[in-house]
């Protein structure tokens, strides 16, 4: 009887437990849906952002604008780019508080707008919801330089008043350029608009729209290899197509970090000159990614027909022959032929050139080549430098200079030895400035190298060849 009582006292006990229990289990699921429904995780939305911008979904522009106005905030990778990225703002964005327009370095600005933006080629204007000032833009990665931009046409950025309505509707960003100014050029075809397209447009794996201002059709069929890896849409002529173009995003004005060359810690993913290298191994097909020496070494001499020709290139060649070299002699002008080129190019060991537009093929060659180039006589260092000498470590190329004598020169039979233009080059540089020293240095200019000199930097390259197929022996 004792444990009978016992039991009936307890048992409304237990009732009340349970439902103690069952209130705080409902407390709980109540509290995690109103945290799911209403406080989202910071990793939520940047995946929502990412999504909306780089992958291939069919977005809708009020889709895109929603997105944007629903968090208030940047996407995370505009959070983690450094000030320096952005260098001097020329335009700000006042509803997000975000550059939309900046010049990272003195070559180059860009204006990267995102939302309901609509882009009309007829007037060259860009239409940006959330600006409240007008700016203007130059797209072609040569800004300190007022020649090249004599050529190229320039575009409004606008805030939203009388807005034309989209004719046209597209669910990944555009790139806005020129493919004027000095292209046509080799050297500047690559580091004013190909190199900077890179830096702008690798990080959409394709998901991205050219919009080419003052197109030249002979000029984006010469490199439609290199564009169809960079995106996966056709060109948009924008000039003629009488549209008004309404994207998510639009990047005008491709950016420029230095000559021939990408800085990683100005790009999100940390990618390097060493990505637009392998792009252009799979662009033009190109085997060879580093060098391996399992034959006679072949070299490439870049020929010129014009100025600053090799005079006795025959004897070089024979020279290179005599220390075992397999030996190619080609020239590149507007005409060659781009893939045939870039194959020759990767499939040498040492390539060698006077300097000129010619050597920026050094963007095919394997990692572990040399690069020899002859500097002209004149106190051309700097230029040298700059151009091809800087780029190349990047590359993963080794380097050599050749400073061209002037016994060396055929200037030495043009002037004689006391003229300003052989005996104080640099006093001449700054009398008459760049046209004078084009005009003297780098047309009126030839080179006969002495073998004997030209036989010792061919050794010495030989033996960064040797030392490169050693390490890799070792490994």
């Amino acid at each position: 009887m004792k444990a009978q009582r016992h039991s009936t006292r307890g048992e409304p006990r237990r009732v009340g437990n349970i439902v103690i229990i069952a209130s705080m289990l409902l407390s709980l699921l109540f509290l995690s849906y109103v945290k799911s429904r209403y406080c989202a995780s910071h990793h939520a939305r940047t995946e929502a952002h990412f999504n909306s911008e780089v992958e291939t979904k069919e977005v809708g522009l009020n889709q895109v604008e929603q997105s944007i106005d629903s968090t208030g905030e940047e996407d995370e990778d505009e959070e983690q780019k450094p000030a320096s990225y952005y260098g001097t703002v020329t335009l700000s964005d006042p509803k997000y508080n975000r550059p939309v327009c900046f010049v990272p370095t003195k070559r180059s600005e860009t204006c990267d707008a995102k939302g309901d933006i609509r882009l009309e080629g007829a007037t060259k204007t860009i239409f940006i919801p959330s600006i409240t000032e007008e700016h203007k833009i130059k797209p072609y990665a040569r800004k300190h330089d007022k020649v090249a931009l004599s050529n190229v046409a320039e575009w409004t950025l606008k805030p939203f008043n009388n807005v034309p309505k989209c004719s046209k509707k597209h669910s990944v960003p555009a790139m806005l350029f020129s493919d004027n100014g000095f292209t046509g050029n080799l050297f500047h075809d690559y580091t004013d608009v190909l190199v900077p397209l890179f830096i702008n447009t690798y990080q959409f794996h394709g998901e991205v729209k050219f919009v080419i201002t003052e197109i030249k059709d002979w000029w984006v069929k010469k490199f439609i290899l290199i564009f169809k890896q960079l995106s996966n849409y056709d060109i948009i002529d924008v000039d003629t197509d009488n549209e008004v173009h309404c994207f998510p995003r639009v990047i005008a004005g491709p950016t420029y970090h230095k000559e021939l060359g990408v800085d990683p810690s100005k790009t999100g993913n940390k990618f390097s000159i060493l990505e637009f290298k392998a792009m252009l191994r799979k662009a033009f097909g190109l085997e060879r990614e580093r060098v391996v020496v399992k034959r006679k070494p072949r070299l490439l001499i870049i020929s010129r027909k014009t100025s600053r020709r090799f005079m006795n290139v025959n004897a070089m060649v024979e020279t290179a022959e005599k220390l075992g070299f397999e030996v190619k002699l080609a020239e590149a002008d507007m005409h060659t032929d781009m893939i045939e080129f870039a194959r020759l190019v990767n499939s040498v060991d040492v390539m060698i050139g006077v300097h000129g537009a010619g050597l920026t093929n050094m963007v095919f060659l394997p990692v572990g080549a040399v690069l020899i180039q002859f500097v002209p006589y004149g106190d051309l260092e700097w230029l040298t430098r700059e151009t091809f000498k800087d780029p190349s470590s990047d590359m993963g190329i080794h380097y050599m200079d050749y400073f061209v004598k002037l016994d060396e020169s055929t200037l030495i039979e043009q002037y004689p030895k006391d003229h300003p233009v052989l005996a104080d080059p640099d006093a001449y540089h700054k009398q008459g400035g760049w046209d004078a020293l084009k005009s003297e240095y780098l047309d009126k200019q030839n080179i006969r190298p002495n073998l004997e000199r030209f036989k010792s930097h061919l050794v010495e390259a030989l033996k960064l060849l040797r030392r490169k197929k050693h390490r890799m022996l070792m490994s």
